[in-house]
């Protein structure tokens, strides 16, 4: 289907909860969408009409985050590059090169709509490793707060494995997973998941949803998909695994039209998987049963009674701490008499905690010289067992 010209989208009809709903989405781009298969260049009125969606979607209160590909096509582009399989190091050249005029792209697109793009260059290490992916997030997060656009793209001048296999669908859903976002769009040149791949089959049926990931649906993907984009619909069901696992909604939809976002809103043809729990629940069981335990932090009476209540655990309330951890490492959470209360990711390390423990959270910075933040872990990084406080 050929790109056709629209209006600027006006998204305040009625549309699919999962979309209505949402208040943060992360949105992918592959490769084929933003660089013309014949000569490389980028596509900006396709680009603009994606620009414009996402200001519509802001202004209606929500907050976006792109996962673009991109990068190495458009520098291939500029490099002259033959077409064809590049060697490991001309890709990551033809990354250096692609990744400043996508970075400038998305300054000018967003500044002509009042909006302020900022660069985030990642890889799947980075949301692997629990310090660095807990610096990404503050990041992201801190930016969707200040009203900016993060532009998340793999740094593939030297993430080798990336740019060999194309895990950018992955990327993308860790991403989702990273900041808790609601929905997780993948846009691609397919509109859903088929049966079967798109003219392999004489006889292929879109699938509307899909609410579970089985051996008979991971049957129906087929292998890569176009030259300049390295995935296909195997990596974007390996990131409906992601996005399920972390009670994340995930569409794919067709990005081969203008204003590829309203599309969605108005009901096109296109693929929803559906979570059964939602991103907090499944991140918390997450917490609670994946994560090897550094440390433990020990709690008097009555921040155990504050937990069992909800509440986040401050620093006033802790006695004690054991173990050797980092800001942003997993400690098991213990009444003094040992019993286990739950778990939680710390937020300050073992040398700045042992500081702090016993004081009032007003007193963090006149202590430390800074304060990250009022609790030693926050109610949303905490996972807490069924139990009641004792008297």
């Amino acid at each position: 289907m050929s790109a056709s010209k629209r209006t600027a989208p006006d998204v305040r009809n009625a549309a699919r909860p999962e979309w209505t709903t949402a208040r943060r989405i992360v949105v992918k781009i592959g490769s084929s969408l933003l660089s013309d298969k014949d000569t490389g260049a980028l596509k900006s009125d396709w680009l603009k009409s994606l620009l414009d969606d996402v200001a519509q979607l802001v202004a209606d209160g929500k907050q976006i985050v792109l996962v673009s590909s991109g990068a190495i096509a458009l520098g291939r582009h500029k490099l002259q590059l033959p077409k064809g399989p590049l060697e490991l190091e001309q890709s990551q050249a033809a990354a250096a090169v692609g990744q400043i005029s996508l970075a400038h792209a998305y300054q000018e697109l967003a500044r002509e709509r009042k909006l302020t793009a900022a660069q985030i260059l990642l890889t799947l290490g980075d949301t692997e490793e629990r310090r660095r992916y807990l610096n990404a997030r503050y990041t992201i997060e801190t930016l969707l707060e200040l009203g900016a656009i993060p532009v998340v793209n793999e740094n593939d001048t030297v993430a080798t494995t990336e740019i060999r296999y194309g895990d950018n669908d992955r990327l993308s859903a860790r991403v989702a997973s990273m900041v808790a976002a609601d929905c997780l769009v993948l846009l691609s040149d397919v509109d859903g998941l088929y049966t079967a791949p798109p003219g392999v089959a004489h006889s292929t049926k879109r699938l509307d949803v899909v609410t579970a990931i089985t051996s008979e649906i991971e049957a129906m993907a087929g292998d890569a998909g176009t030259e300049l984009s390295k995935g296909g619909m195997k990596t974007k069901l390996e990131a409906g695994k992601i996005a399920f696992s972390a009670g994340i909604h995930m569409v794919i939809a067709s990005g081969k039209v203008l204003n590829p976002l309203r599309e969605i809103y108005e009901g096109c043809a296109c693929t929803w998987f559906l979570a059964t729990s939602d991103p907090l629940t499944a991140k918390k069981r997450w917490l609670a049963g994946q994560l090897e335990q550094k440390g433990n932090v020990f709690v008097d009476a009555g921040a155990e009674k504050a937990l069992a209540a909800g509440k986040s655990l401050l620093p006033a309330g802790v006695v004690r701490l054991e173990g050797s951890f980092d800001r942003g490492d997993a400690v098991v959470i213990r009444a003094t008499d040992g019993r286990e209360l739950g778990r939680g990711l710390i937020a300050y390390a073992k040398v700045d905690a042992a500081r702090i423990i016993g004081r009032k959270s007003s007193e963090i910075i006149e202590i430390l010289g800074v304060s990250r933040c009022d609790e030693l872990i926050h109610r949303d990084d905490m996972a807490l067992h069924k139990v009641t406080a004792q008297n």
